[in-house]
């Protein structure tokens, strides 16, 4: 429990909530003192707006963000309160404000964050108008509030600024253990494989965006401002981990089958499954040490569980001299070699944590990294491309100044008295996507009536300013701690602060509190519906272009895999940069798969071939990281002809998948075309393997070790192949409906 609340008070959005909370609290107070409590409001009120685009990054997108934000809330706010009295002009300016601010989160996550700030600076001005000199004083007041939380921010930033840095790699790590737990779960005998690999799918997703964040962070730091120690420390730690996750992808192994060979001596599978759980222990202890500022200490001995392993495989080798066994231990023996290059990479991680190691040992080229960035470019030309209703953004755009200008309307028609907290309602659960609308929108009513009931309760027993006062800090702490993980839990505080606050200001807390939920009602029925039937984004009409771009990269990196293959040498940028790609767009196909699963069962079309070709574009990508990591550590011998013919063969496979889901029909009768010869070079190579395991000798150390990558090699064409075959066909089953 209470290592449970320490891990909750390290996390980053708990961070975050302190610094906003310390932003908002202290102008109440300071300018309460003296008798001012609605300008301390307001100056909270711009504090709170500014830090919604207060995102991980390096310093100066940090405060470039920041400052955007603060320039788009006050124009916002000095917009409305100028044309508030003019309706003929004031709507039509709103309507354009709205789609907009909404239209420019096409330029990424902080344009989004920004665009949001701007979008509650509109709700909340519409919720007060001024007049005359009080809309320049409000403005500075908004402006004041912006530019003391920054401070605050960068206070934060300077007391600790690699913590948060830190924070992540813990995260990184965490969830690094987990896929290797999940790994390792696959060795149970009765094991739902099905099932753990849509749980590395999810794992996958969360770890694509979490590596984002850290070369944004560390890559970007390190081009900008040099290199200290800890960044680059934490640098190689990270790339360490991303190894360790394509290590682990790449050990595909057939389960079953070595169930099969192995029911007469099952201490060997237990004995590799105990390295691969002890492997996902070590980095989870790492995590934990991180998190809890601890001294981490070696529990595990990784080099013994080495040891055990390959004694086993050594002894089943000697014991086993039959022809047909020959193929099993080569199959063991390149798994030992998968389990020695993990240690390998894990008890470095191990030294970083615990030895002085020098770190200029570990070469980096910066000029290599900087090109595994995501650029931050704004041309107008992204904006305009998105002017259309091919467009998700620009659908929600619409969708969303419609929803807003509808509630302004019920609001005034219906003489609600907070009519602007329908709006507010509208922008916050408002999303994109109807499944993640509809969650928020139940989480939301969840929370504003649980936290009614709960703060009306306390205000029963009591209603001393103290207490309330020191409740409300706790509820707007815990609040914004919470939205982001939990939404319901987020909810339930904020709308606790409210009451509270009310409490304070307002006699007549009852009717407002009610009015509350009844605005929060109206705008989550107006956003609501206003998915459903708004020119919806239903994920069928867009999965195939996920589908595409997975495949799309999966074949990029099979092709570098065969070119490094060909020609030896060092591992090239462009290798690494496809093996990235495959691995982002086979994240973004499981995220728009996830969002499927959230909408109307009358949406979900095709659910059980989009989870099957999710599915097999995971395990084909796992298939050529073995492939690769092999190439990688291994002097190889030449590649045949028959190599190159099969690759060839599967690359057209994927070529005609991807002709499929683009509807060309020329393209895909051309790829057929070439897959004969492949079927006779694939023969070629399985005679070969054959004939030299019966006259080879496994006590001969360089005949072993041809023969572990011609078994290797061999495999992984086989089901390469099969793979891109399952996918051309699941591709056309797609296609024709």
């Amino acid at each position: 429990m209470r290592n449970k609340i320490k891990s909750i008070i390290e996390d980053y959005n708990f961070t975050k909530a302190v610094k906003i909370t310390i932003a908002s609290v202290i102008p109440v107070l300071v300018f309460s003192y003296f008798n001012h409590f609605m300008i301390g409001f307001n100056v909270a009120l711009g504090a709170f707006l500014a830090s919604t685009s207060d995102i991980p990054s390096n310093l100066k997108h940090k405060i470039n963000g920041i400052l955007v934000a603060i320039v788009i809330i006050s124009g916002a706010t000095f917009f409305i309160n100028i044309l508030h009295p003019y309706p003929f002009i004031f709507y039509p300016a709103l309507t354009l404000m709205v789609f907009f601010l909404s239209m420019i989160s096409v330029y990424g996550l902080r344009a989004t964050m920004v665009s949001f700030s701007g979008l509650l600076a509109i709700a909340l001005a519409l919720g007060k108008t001024y007049m005359g000199w009080d809309i320049l004083y409000d403005l500075l007041y908004i402006i004041t509030g912006g530019f003391f939380y920054l401070i605050v921010s960068l206070t934060f930033h300077f007391i600790k600024p690699y913590r948060y840095l830190e924070i992540q790699i813990a995260e990184a790590l965490k969830l690094t253990s987990k896929y290797l737990k999940l790994r390792s779960n696959l060795w149970n005998l009765n094991a739902n494989r099905s099932k753990i690999i849509e749980k590395q799918l999810n794992l996958q997703v969360e770890l694509n965006t979490i590596h984002e964040d850290l070369r944004e962070i560390l890559i970007r730091n390190r081009s900008k401002s040099g290199s200290s120690n800890q960044n680059r420390k934490m640098l190689i730690v990270f790339i360490s981990l991303v190894e360790i996750l394509e290590l682990a992808i790449s050990t595909s192994f057939d389960h079953a089958k070595l169930h099969q060979k192995f029911d007469s001596n099952p201490i060997i599978l237990k004995t590799y499954q105990n390295l691969a759980f002890n492997l996902s222990s070590v980095l989870k202890q790492l995590s934990q040490s991180i998190i809890n500022n601890s001294k981490y200490s070696v529990t595990h001995s990784l080099l013994k569980d080495l040891e055990n392993t390959e004694n086993i495989i050594r002894n089943y080798g000697k014991q086993s001299d039959e022809n047909d066994q020959s193929e099993t231990v080569l199959m063991l023996t390149n798994m030992l070699h998968y389990a020695e290059k993990q240690v390998e990479k894990i008890i470095l991680l191990e030294r970083l944590f615990t030895a002085k190691i020098n770190l200029k040992e570990f070469k980096i080229r910066d000029k290599e990294l900087e090109k595994f960035l995501t650029p931050h470019y704004y041309p107008l030309s992204t904006l305009i491309r998105n002017l259309s209703f091919s467009s998700t953004v620009f659908r929600h755009s619409i969708r969303l100044t419609i929803t807003i200008l509808s509630g302004i309307f019920i609001g005034q028609l219906f003489s609600f008295n907070n009519a602007y907290w329908i709006v507010l309602t509208i922008i916050v659960i408002m999303r994109p996507g109807y499944g993640l609308t509809k969650q928020r929108s139940i989480d939301r009513i969840f929370g504003t009536i649980l936290g009614a009931l709960i703060a009306f309760g306390i205000l029963y027993v009591t209603n001393n300013t103290i207490v309330t006062s020191t409740l409300s800090i706790i509820c707007i702490l815990l609040g914004f701690t919470f939205t982001q993980t939990n939404y319901k839990v987020g909810a339930t505080f904020v709308t606790m602060y409210v009451v509270f606050v009310y409490g304070l200001l307002v006699p007549d807390i009852d009717t407002v509190i009610i009015n509350r939920i009844v605005d929060t009602l109206t705008g989550s029925a107006l956003a609501f519906a206003a998915n459903y039937l708004l020119w919806p984004s239903w994920e069928f009409i867009n999965i195939k272009t996920f589908i595409k771009k997975s495949v799309e990269a999966n074949r990029n990196y099979i092709l570098q895999i065969s070119s490094l293959y060909n020609q030896k040498g060092e591992v090239t940028i462009e290798y690494k940069l496809s093996r990235k790609q495959a691995f982002i767009e086979l994240g973004n196909l499981m995220t728009s798969f996830q969002r499927m699963e959230q909408e109307p069962k009358s949406k979900q079309k095709q659910m059980t071939q989009i989870h099957k070709i999710t599915e097999l574009n995971h395990t084909l990508l796992s298939a050529s990281a073995s492939l690769g990591s092999y190439v990688q550590t291994h002097k190889t011998t030449k590649a045949s002809e028959a190599f190159n013919a099969v690759i060839n063969a599967v690359t057209n496979n994927l070529n005609a998948a991807i002709s499929v889901l683009n509807n060309d029909e020329k393209e895909i009768t051309g790829y057929l075309n070439l897959d004969k010869e492949a079927a006779v070079r694939f023969m070629e190579l399985k005679n070969i393997l054959s004939n030299e395991l019966k006259l080879g000798n496994l006590e001969d150390e360089k005949y072993k070790l041809k023969m572990q990558e011609f078994q290797l090699v061999i495999e992984q064409l086989i089901w390469l192949t099969n793979l891109s075959q399952s996918i051309l066909k699941s591709s056309k089953i797609i296609s024709s409906n």
